[in-house]
């Protein structure tokens, strides 16, 4: 009787082993996650600074992250930086550093754009009634930061957790990688497999990652209302 792929898919612990390649994907992006939703906000802050050199060299920043691709810069801290400076590096740490480079940047830049948004009159009316910047900034401009800014950091959770697929390139065991070993162990025996691996990666990532988008759209919706 002749195999089929997915049945090759349910031999063994495949399924149990993509699962842990997931594992790993989520991992790295909810670390990245939380490294660029508190490093960004202060970027943001940054980004608009009154002193011209931050403020030119945070935007100097934020146009080199968004130029170069994120495929390239992991190559460039993986396979250029450890290697030249000798730090041994795992693809892990590796990936980390590069999304939370681009989380940072992104989130800064959504930062900054609640910030601009806000009514100027807001900030002289609170000095007017005698806070202080630091009352005004925790009581009035934070809160109404929060409200614009969340939908769109929940949207970007979601990418961020979809672009993490790239860190197979650099040699990081995740669910594509994981998916790679099964195919390549029955493609000349079972060349069916590749559909089903990739189809149930697919639904991996739709699992985790269709949540989260449904969550920033009712938020938006929610708080436009």
């Amino acid at each position: 009787m002749q195999v089929s792929g997915l049945h090759v898919l349910f031999q063994g612990n495949n399924v149990w082993r993509l699962l842990q390649g997931l594992l790993v994907t989520i991992n790295i992006a909810l670390i990245s996650i939380v490294i660029s939703l508190v490093l960004g906000f202060f970027f943001g802050f940054l980004l608009i600074s009154r002193f011209r050199v931050v403020r030119i060299a945070s935007h100097m920043y934020l146009e080199f992250i968004r130029i170069m691709p994120q495929l390239v810069l992991l190559f460039l801290v993986y396979f250029g930086l450890a290697r030249t400076f000798n730090i041994n590096l795992s693809s892990e740490v590796a990936a980390v550093i590069v999304f939370s480079m681009w989380g940072t940047a992104e989130m800064g830049d959504l930062v900054r754009g609640a910030l601009l948004s806000l009514p100027k009159h807001q900030f002289e009316s609170g000095l007017a009634l005698g806070l202080s910047k630091g009352q005004l900034l925790i009581h009035v401009i934070i809160p109404q930061i929060l409200r614009r800014l969340l939908p769109q950091a929940v949207n970007l959770m979601t990418r961020m957790i979809k672009t993490t697929s790239l860190i197979v390139l650099i040699g990081a065991v995740e669910a594509v990688k994981v998916g790679q070993q099964i195919i390549e162990a029955n493609r000349l025996t079972v060349p069916s497999t590749a559909i089903w691996v990739y189809g149930l990666i697919f639904f991996l990532y739709f699992a985790v990652c269709f949540p989260i988008s449904r969550l920033s759209g009712y938020l938006e919706k929610r708080w436009k209302e």
